[in-house]
């Protein structure tokens, strides 16, 4: 497929980028990359996400396609040749798509509310969602894998996707805030999970690196904790 035919509009620190490019590669699909800085925002970002005008957008053929996860099962269902994404039986297909919700919801905002918030008391019930959410993940991982490496098995999946995305803020928080949430005494199959991940080679070299988001999470914070004030 040439490059053109494909184009992802998406962010180097953005989770969500990540996993659009994770299917992509898992895929093996040539695509055309185009670094969106968010200010100001590009034309063709406004043009492809009227409603939310955010990343990232997979425009295939001219026609874009919107939020992360709707992006990768859009990959998965139109390049069925490659290897699966999503479970091929319904249910299971189901379960997936649950966790990928349930970390979209409880994760990341977490992250995301440690630091914008400016003082450790106000931290603690996101601390402990994010401890809730490692511990449901360590459980839900030794029901799903069957003992296989990933969520998806003998190869990453859905869920793999959707939860592994986010390694690289977690060692920001981790790194930041002084606390480990993913340890051996609490998570190990999580643990070895997360390590078997972040070598797996569709999203080797993809996960930024801890100082870089760490600086840029030092404009963040002003920028979440300005539109906080602003309500």
């Amino acid at each position: 497929m040439a490059g053109s035919e494909l184009k992802l509009l998406g962010r180097w620190s953005s989770p969500y980028s990540m996993r659009a490019k994770i299917a992509l590669n898992i895929k093996s699909l040539e695509y055309e990359y185009l670094e969106e800085h968010m200010n100001p925002k590009s034309d063709l970002l406004l043009q492809s996400n009227p409603v939310y005008a955010l990343i990232p957008v997979l425009i295939h053929h001219g026609k874009p396609i919107c939020e992360s996860l709707i992006i990768v099962q859009y990959i998965d269902e139109t390049w069925s040749s490659g290897p699966s994404i999503l479970p091929a039986d319904p249910y299971d297909r189901s379960i997936a798509r649950f966790w990928a919700d349930y970390i979209d919801h409880k994760w990341f905002p977490s992250m995301k509310s440690i630091m914008t918030v400016e003082d450790e008391e106000a931290r603690k019930p996101y601390y402990e969602t994010m401890n809730e959410v490692v511990g449901r993940m360590e459980d839900a991982f030794g029901k799903i894998s069957k003992e296989k490496p990933f969520f998806g098995g003998d190869q990453i999946g859905f869920i793999d996707i959707a939860f592994g995305s986010n390694l690289g803020w977690l060692s920001v928080v981790e790194t930041l805030y002084g606390r480990k949430f993913l340890v051996e005494e609490k998570a190990p199959s999580l643990v070895k999970w997360a390590e078997r991940f972040a070598a797996y080679p569709a999203v080797n070299g993809l996960i930024p690196e801890t100082d870089k988001l760490i600086e840029l999470s030092k404009f963040l914070q002003i920028k979440w904790r300005a539109a906080i004030a602003k309500k």
